[in-house]
């Protein structure tokens, strides 16, 4: 079976799209508690997996974007995310220095 012999419907683009979705979620996830196992456990820093992670966010944000899809209360979701990550690093560091 080849692409030609298949139907490209709504249903199988929703699916496929999913999959997709799916297998980013698994990816990043598991980069990220690859990079918190290693740094709790080991001590080392991965910046190069945390820079995956957040270099294939920014892919997609700027294809969607290009494109014209996102939400007008991305930037807002955007800001607040990474305020959140920033008051949590602060908080981890203050428990690893222990004070």
């Amino acid at each position: 079976m080849n692409l030609h012999d298949m139907e490209l419907d709504e249903r199988t683009i929703a699916v496929s799209n999913a999959g997709y979705r799916w297998s980013y979620l698994v990816l990043s996830f598991g980069i990220l508690i690859s990079v918190a196992v290693r740094s709790f456990t080991y001590g080392e820093s991965s910046w190069d997996l945390l820079t995956l992670v957040v270099l294939g966010g920014v892919v997609n944000a700027a294809y969607q974007h290009s494109q014209r899809v996102l939400p007008r209360k991305w930037v807002a979701m955007t800001l607040v995310t990474m305020a959140i990550a920033a008051v949590l690093a602060a908080l981890m560091i203050l428990v690893r220095s222990g004070h």
